[in-house]
């Protein structure tokens, strides 16, 4: 199995590409923030569930994918990585990025874990800006 330097932005691809091939579900390998970005993916209804599945020694997050009336209509019209391994980003509090004026989410990695901007705002925290997804 190839390692990847950005395992977020490898799962935030697989998502990508398994809504463009219209699949129904799609494995990423498990770890805890990527189980905290699926997390948030399910409370701001952009996914429908998620669940931890064995795969040999470790674990994959089985991510069911949400459509609307017919699979032509994709919930999850765009994902993209903010934060790179060789360029992070981060955001103050005041200056969180607020996506598509607000229809769409950051995903924002602060000291009290991983939140969405409007989340972060609420507690007023900044932190690591992660991704954007609308």
């Amino acid at each position: 199995m190839a390692t990847t330097n950005d395992p977020i932005s490898d799962m935030l691809t697989r998502i990508r590409n398994a809504i463009t091939a219209k699949h129904d579900t799609v494995n990423v390998p498990a770890s805890k923030i990527k189980l905290a970005i699926a997390d948030i993916l399910v409370n701001e209804g952009y996914i429908q569930k998620y669940e931890l599945v064995p795969n040999g020694n470790f674990q994959d997050i089985c991510i069911t994918l949400k459509y609307g009336a017919d699979k032509n209509h994709k919930i999850i019209t765009g994902l993209k990585r903010i934060s790179k391994p060789g360029l992070r980003i981060y955001a103050g509090s005041e200056n969180l990025p607020k996506v598509l004026g607000g229809l769409g989410i950051a995903i924002i990695s602060t000291n009290k874990g991983v939140m969405t901007d409007k989340e972060a705002r609420k507690q007023k925290i900044g932190g690591e800006v992660i991704a954007y997804i609308w």
